[in-house]
């Protein structure tokens, strides 16, 4: 399907999406319910193995909520944008069964941070800045930030950005573990890109155990996350991909996977 506010593009298993609102590519009301359209076509594409996320241009990722858009409302009209946009439009990015890469240029600024936080994987140009301000604005987070920014980089690190309202640059956001990479910024898309055929060349069903498992057994206690993580094996083992592993492996070949 068409979108108007993101660019979805599908090659060599790869789907990228880029959200296009440029400069600063914020995401109005439409444009979160795009992002749950677009995750869920993903999701369901058998053909795509990997997901980029990158916004359109070089001064942003994503600068956050397109704040004229919610300024104003009432209460039922913020909790009904909170639940079926904002906050569902991170979770079903999270929700993809496939590793996802926010590939962060320039700017990622509340809900744009949001956005990347739900990725599995973030990389990020050297002109990358990213936090969450809304106390400058005298409200707080309301997609997720308080939750996996905190998982992220543990309770004491997250309040401190979170009550200044801080804005990091990429060399601190990978030393909070924010971002695995930093890289120059005519080059992101390009490391991105390897980075994604790496990841797409590996067997899907056990991709998406691995997601599963460790995403479903976070909130677990230890006893049971291990119990998942078992089933999830099982399920890895006996799949057709999983035997494939097993048989090339003992006869000294590479595996022929065939994302079964």
């Amino acid at each position: 399907m068409g979108y108007e506010t993101l660019i979805l593009e599908k090659k060599d298993k790869i789907a990228t999406i880029t959200l296009n609102r440029p400069p600063m590519n914020p995401l109005n009301v439409k444009g979160y319910y795009e992002l749950i359209e677009v995750s869920k076509e993903i999701n369901d594409d058998r053909d795509v193995k990997v997901v980029i996320f990158r916004g359109a241009g070089d001064k942003a990722f994503c600068a956050g909520l397109d704040v004229k858009d919610v300024e104003g409302k009432d209460i039922p009209w913020i909790v009904n944008f909170l639940n079926n946009a904002a906050r569902k439009g991170y979770e079903t990015i999270a929700a993809i069964e496939k590793p996802t890469v926010a590939a962060i240029n320039g700017l990622a600024l509340g809900g744009g941070l949001e956005l990347a936080l739900s990725c599995d994987i973030r990389i990020a140009a050297d002109n990358a800045k990213m936090g969450n301000p809304e106390v400058t604005l005298g409200i707080i987070p309301g997609g997720g930030a308080t939750q996996r920014l905190s998982r992220l980089i543990g309770t004491a690190k997250a309040k401190e950005m979170l009550f200044l309202g801080t804005v990091i640059d990429a060399p601190k956001a990978m030393e909070l573990g924010i971002v695995s990479a930093i890289y120059p910024l005519d080059k992101l898309m390009e490391e991105a890109n390897k980075l994604a055929s790496k990841l797409a060349k590996m067997p899907a069903v056990a991709l998406k155990m691995i997601k599963m498992s460790i995403d479903n057994g976070y909130n677990m206690d230890i006893h049971s996350g291990l119990k998942y993580e078992q089933e999830c094996f099982v399920v890895a083992y006996v799949s057709e991909d999983g035997r494939e592993g097993l048989k090339a492996f003992l006869e000294k070949r590479k595996p022929v996977f065939k994302d079964k």
